[in-house]
């Protein structure tokens, strides 16, 4: 046990000293913070997009006042301009629209712009246009416009909340939103590190086994505790990080604080105090950045974060173990870097296929395809911490949670004894290439 902490404390110490480590720990909660001030910033400041002024030709006439605009959508319905003077008089499009007296045939419509509109302000147009022809029929048969308006005005008060049931049928507030967020990063960050910190721990081991570090070393030491305390101190230098980030991504949040205007963050406290009501009024009252500022505080306080951070340490290190072995073992075998694809790829592919079915998980966190990725130790890590997000024991019964953490702990016991005997034969092994097959009968060969 001494002399595989010798190891672990060697590989800490190496590698937490190291320049890319320093720099990656401090940039990366840097790039995090400025995404998340510009995010605010923005968000407080108004929305900085350029504003299309188009004007519409409408060959109908029943579009001049049904056609309503957005904050990024102006529409307009000039004289004498087409489509040849429409950027000269002042407009960044122009929407053609057709006759709409024949309702048997379909309506086409097109518009022209200076520079691409865009998905997303494409599919606004259309729902501005569909909604434009909703209210002319509706007003063809009997609706007056006065009542149309009225309940338009009425619905944009509309929001939906959702909730879950707790054990003692309790109802807490959920938010989709946010844990689509935090169920996206986490699994992303679990991929990335898995990758990362497994393919440095196959380089480490590789390189010393080029260099003949390793004979010197298995002289003193066992292969199997070589191999251990190499993937517990490559281990613990991914947590050593995951934790600083925390700690500066706290630390900055913070300090951003600094920039926002002082009545504006007033307003905020006083809506989160309130529970988004101002006193004497509705959230109308508060400022529109103080309303944006309320909005995604309180989103992030519906999330469990001691229970979303205590799972993503043990799914990390759960999940890290797992695969590393396997990493350790395929550098045990390689003298060259480049010839490790054929190795290495049956051991990213079940690490990818994680991250696809993930983005699948996330729409649908209860469904079959989500239980059973949550469960299987090569899938786990990045797929339950994806449910996770939506809520414990919510979503995630906790026999579930426990079930999927004891098969990953397996898992991870299968692996190092997998990866231990092939180590084992794979670190003295010089100049011949292996295959997996062969790597199979040293690790299941009696001894």
């Amino acid at each position: 046990m001494n002399k595989i902490a010798l190891i672990i404390k060697r590989e800490y110490v190496s590698r937490v000293r190291n320049k890319a480590f320093i720099l990656s720990t401090l940039l990366t909660p840097l790039l995090f913070a400025g995404l998340f001030g510009i995010n605010i910033w923005m968000s407080i400041r108004g929305n900085n997009t350029s504003k299309h002024n188009i004007a519409v030709i409408d060959k109908s006439g029943i579009f001049k006042n049904n056609l309503k605009g957005t904050e990024e959508l102006e529409f307009s319905f000039p004289e004498g301009v087409d489509t040849s003077n429409f950027i000269a008089k002042g407009y960044t499009d122009i929407l053609l629209i057709s006759d709409l007296s024949n309702p048997q045939g379909k309506t086409n419509y097109i518009i022209r712009s200076e520079k691409s509109l865009g998905y997303g302000l494409k599919k606004s147009v259309e729902r501005r246009i569909n909604a434009a022809i909703e209210d002319q029929r509706l007003q063809d048969n009997g609706i007056r416009k006065s009542q149309l308006d009225s309940i338009h005005k009425e619905s944009q008060f509309a929001e939906l909340k959702t909730e879950q049931l707790t054990n003692d049928n309790k109802a807490t507030e959920s938010n989709e939103g946010m844990a689509t967020m935090i169920g996206y990063a986490c699994g992303i960050l679990i991929y990335i590190t898995m990758l990362v910190y497994g393919m440095m721990l196959m380089r480490g081991v590789m390189e010393e086994k080029t260099n003949r570090i390793a004979e010197v070393i298995v002289s003193s030491v066992k292969p199997f505790q070589l191999m251990m305390g190499k993937i517990i101190g490559v281990g613990a230098v991914g947590i050593t990080q995951f934790l600083l980030w925390i700690i500066l991504m706290f630390v900055l949040i913070t300090a951003a604080q600094g920039f926002i205007p002082h009545d504006v963050l007033e307003q905020a406290k006083t809506l989160q105090q309130n529970g988004g009501i101002m006193p004497g009024g509705g959230m109308v009252q508060a400022s529109e950045g103080a309303q944006k500022l309320y909005a995604v505080t309180h989103s992030m306080n519906t999330a469990n974060w001691p229970v979303i951070i205590g799972c993503f340490i043990f799914y990390f290190l759960g999940g890290y173990l797992f695969y590393a072995a396997l990493f350790a073992a395929v550098g045990s075998v390689m003298e060259d870097i480049q010839a490790s694809q054929n190795l290495t790829l049956p051991i990213m592919m079940p690490i990818i296929f994680s991250f696809v079915i993930m983005t699948s998980v996330i729409q649908n966190p209860t469904s079959p395809l989500a239980f059973w990725a949550s469960i299987i130790p090569f899938s786990s890590p990045i797929v339950m911490m994806a449910r996770v997000s939506f809520g414990v024991p919510g979503t995630v019964p906790y026999w579930q949670l426990a079930t999927s953490m004891l098969t990953l702990a397996a898992g991870f016991i299968f692996t190092t004894w997998l990866a231990g005997k092939i180590y084992r034969t794979g670190l003295l092994m010089y100049g011949k290439k292996v295959s997996w097959k062969e790597m199979f009968k040293w690790a299941f060969r009696s001894n």
